[in-house]
């Protein structure tokens, strides 16, 4: 009967989560129409999440598709088909390892540092000042935050795929037990790819960055209990939103086959 009781708490409380996060959600879409009066916070907030995390996701997307080519270069091999290996790195870039290797990045920079920040401003009553002076926190912290990684998340993914590309060419030449040239490497690339594939791994860059901006905001606003719990609301923030990307990527990808 206890465990029935804990149980039954736990999914009310669960519940009651998923609702104060979908009022945010449609919060914050509805102040989407303040945009252009507040686009010096919404490019602040579109230097710190493109321009900051660029060079690091450019460098992890290079090494990715540089393993992704010797690993699958080095098996195509053994059955004399490794020029194939065009289509399977860009394929893998752009529909998953792009776009969620580069999710999971910025969740982990950014989506941190946004609940630390409105976690901060929580425990420290900045937001309650908000309130007296009669500035909505959701259109002030939770609106720039949101609209910079719907664009910004996208932007980094084609960066991280072209960069995630290229190392995989490199390698596929310079590789003696591959040994596919560059220009055999990306014509098979160009044939296994379609401007269907590509919108389809944006779409996931914009449904991840959208989870990333609002798990930060909803988080912060969440926070209670001093600095001890700035920190833990750092750490959740991390944990949901690469719960919700994996979740996220799997619907996606399980109803755009």
């Amino acid at each position: 009967m206890r465990f029935l009781n804990i149980l039954g708490s736990k999914l009310l409380n669960v519940a009651q989560g998923l609702g104060e996060m979908l009022e945010l959600l449609c919060q914050t879409l509805y102040y989407f129409k303040e945009a252009p009066r507040n686009l010096t916070s919404i490019l602040r907030q579109m230097n710190l999440i493109g321009v900051g995390t660029l060079p690091i996701a450019m460098l992890v997307a290079l090494f990715v598709g540089m393993v992704l080519s010797v690993q699958t270069g080095t098996e195509l091999a053994l059955y004399g088909s490794q020029e194939a290996i065009g289509a399977i790195v860009g394929v893998s870039m752009v529909k998953e390892l792009g776009p969620v290797m580069t999710s999971l990045l910025v969740a982990g920079r950014i989506g941190s540092a946004m609940a630390a920040e409105i976690g901060a401003m929580q425990v420290y009553e900045e937001i309650d000042a908000l309130k007296t002076l009669e500035i909505s926190p959701v259109r002030y912290l939770a609106m720039p935050r949101l609209i910079a990684c719907l664009f910004c998340v996208p932007a980094l993914v084609v960066f991280a795929i072209i960069v995630g590309i290229i190392g995989g060419g490199v390698v596929a030449e310079v590789n003696p037990k591959i040994n596919v040239p560059f220009s055999v490497y990306y014509d098979n690339m160009i044939r296994a790819l379609s401007y269907k594939e590509v919108f389809k791994g944006l779409l996931k860059a914009m449904v991840f960055g959208g989870i990333i901006g609002h798990v930060g905001c909803y988080i912060g606003f969440k926070t209670s209990g001093g600095a001890r719990g700035i920190g833990e609301s750092t750490t959740r923030s991390v944990v949901l939103s690469f719960l919700l990307i994996m979740v996220a990527n799997y619907l996606l990808t399980r109803f755009m086959i």
